[in-house]
């Protein structure tokens, strides 16, 4: 059974960094592309990053573009978000994915396979 568990979440100012990570189980981890996403309160689920088996193909959303970077450990089963110059908007619950999806279609969210089960992350400005 696949299971993703996400840490890293908290509370920070405006300006500040976190890293959240994403620890995979239950099938060989380097074989997927990897994502994240996040969800705002009354707003929809939106893409936020995502690459593939090798750490390639990265894509990023425009909103974090320059702010975040994905990694990936496949050694550790681990991705992981590094979050940095946070602004109040990057408040959500941050959710990490996995699934066989063409670098194209990283941002579908209904192409991915496993999700965990969130890690909120709130800035305060």
């Amino acid at each position: 059974q696949v299971q993703l568990v996400e840490s890293g979440g908290g509370l920070v100012q405006a300006g500040g960094s976190l890293r959240l990570s994403c620890e995979a189980s239950g099938r060989t981890f380097s074989r997927y592309a990897m994502g994240w996403f996040r969800q705002a309160p009354g707003k929809e689920r939106e893409f936020v990053t995502a690459n593939d088996w090798s750490g390639g193909n990265t894509y990023y959303a425009d909103s974090v573009k320059g702010r975040f970077t994905i990694s990936r450990d496949n050694a550790k089963n681990t991705v992981y978000l590094q979050m940095n110059s946070l602004i109040p908007e990057d408040t959500a619950v941050y959710y990490c994915a996995t699934g066989s999806i063409s670098a194209l279609y990283y941002s579908e969210s209904e192409l991915y396979d496993y999700w965990g089960q969130g890690t909120q992350v709130t800035v305060s400005s």
